[in-house]
């Protein structure tokens, strides 16, 4: 499957390594240094021609890394990939119970 960052760009959902809120992520010295690390060699792509509010860290099956600027929220791209809806279904009726 693929999720759709936004304009006209889209990455497999197998590539995915993370998805972060910029504005949240970014107060971090690591994530600024990795970030701006990022863009010295060229890794980052942006796909926003709005306000930047999230970003994707991705590594394609040959090891290359981008990470991917984009307008749309964090949550909104999470819960695209299903990955919420995964979660929620843990627990619950699908997993045995112990007996105590």
């Amino acid at each position: 499957m693929y999720l759709h960052l936004g304009q006209d760009t889209v990455v497999r959902m197998d590539d995915i390594i993370g998805i972060f809120d910029l504005e949240n992520a970014s107060i971090a010295k690591s994530t600024k240094g990795y970030l701006a690390n990022a863009q010295k060699k060229g890794y980052v792509v942006n796909v926003s021609s709005e306000i930047p509010k999230s970003f994707v860290v991705t590594q394609s099956e040959d090891g290359q890394t981008r990470v991917y600027i984009s307008q749309i929220s964090s949550s909104t791209l999470k819960k695209r990939t299903g990955f919420i809806d995964g979660i929620a279904n843990v627990g619950g009726d699908t997993l045995p119970r112990a007996n105590l």
